[in-house]
């Protein structure tokens, strides 16, 4: 990707959250602790279903899937947004800020679809279930998995293939604690209204929409459990309603932000913290406190890893 635009900016100003010294310190210490769990959940929920053979079906590996992306999405800009929290001046260079705004869109498209895929996923198996197995094979999974990943590249690309070369000649300062493309292209010296409603069509509304159809799905797969009122149906609405909970986490703030890009609300940057820190970090807290076998299997990896310990220090 060139960076041939023809800005006189070379680098951006990030507000952060707060100016006061004290409120800094704080963050600090706090989003240190969240980020520092994000990722050691993240890795404990790809770790244990890699090594339990029991986790290996299609639901697992979509979620382990959705696990890498999070810790991903967690890290494009909490390391930095933290670093910061110990300096004066908050400075990006163009070349960072355009970086930060192409992983946030790779990483949000991708989970968009892997939400979607999660979705069609417990369809298939609560109310196709004779036809699951066949359908949701292997190829199928990393099939949708690539396609995750496919959709969030070219999303990404759409996003800057306009902004990349937008001129920036006058202020810097960006009201976030990192670059986000609705607050960035206020910044240019041109009038940015009709990139403005292309990012309301490519993000705003299209999230809009997966998350209504989502919405629908998971109502559709809320009403067939509550038909049946085996077991296997209470671990079936246990499990939906984890994910529409992480579904509304993820798509609520997105859909804030990105439906109304030309307004700042002081509410905006909660909800940044909030799609990009929390919710990766609340992600593998509602699937392990919901999910009796991602816990079970939790357990019996903690124990064996006790035994082997305990064993390489025996006389």
């Amino acid at each position: 990707m060139a960076w041939n635009n023809q800005s006189v900016v070379t680098e951006f100003i990030l507000q952060g959250l707060s100016s006061s010294w004290e409120l800094q310190i704080f963050y600090f210490l706090f989003f240190s602790i969240v980020y520092a769990a994000t990722v050691l959940g993240n890795l404990l929920i790809m770790l244990t279903i890699v090594s339990e053979p029991h986790l290996h079906s299609p639901m697992y590996f979509l979620l382990g899937n959705l696990s890498f992306i999070d810790m991903s999405l967690a890290s494009f800009a909490t390391p930095k947004m933290i670093a910061d929290f110990l300096t004066e001046r908050k400075a990006i260079s163009f070349e960072g800020c355009i970086t930060q705004i192409f992983f946030l869109h790779l990483l949000g498209g991708a989970e968009i679809v892997l939400l979607i895929s999660m979705s069609f996923d417990r369809y298939m198996a609560i109310c196709k279930p004779l036809h699951y197995l066949t359908f949701m094979s292997q190829r199928m999974c990393f099939g949708l998995v690539t396609l995750s990943w496919i959709v969030g590249i070219f999303h990404a690309m759409s996003q800057l293939a306009f902004t990349v070369n937008l001129p920036f000649c006058g202020p810097n300062e960006v009201d976030s604690f990192f670059c986000d493309l609705p607050l960035v292209i206020k910044l240019a010296c041109i009038d940015t209204y009709i990139l403005g409603v292309f990012m309301i069509s490519t993000s705003g509304m299209i999230a809009l929409v997966c998350f209504i159809l989502l919405v629908i799905s998971y109502t559709v797969i809320l009403v067939t459990v509550r038909q049946r009122s085996s077991g296997g149906s209470s671990k079936a609405l246990s499990t939906c309603s984890a994910h529409f909970t992480v579904v509304t986490l993820f798509f609520g703030p997105c859909i804030f932000i990105y439906v109304w890009p030309f307004t700042n609300f002081p509410i905006d940057k909660v909800l940044s913290v909030f799609y990009t820190i929390l919710t990766p970090l609340l992600n593998p807290v509602i699937y392990t406190l919901r999910n009796k076998d991602v816990k079970d299997s939790m357990r019996k990896l903690r124990s064996h890893i006790f035994k082997s310990r305990k064993t390489d220090h025996a006389p």
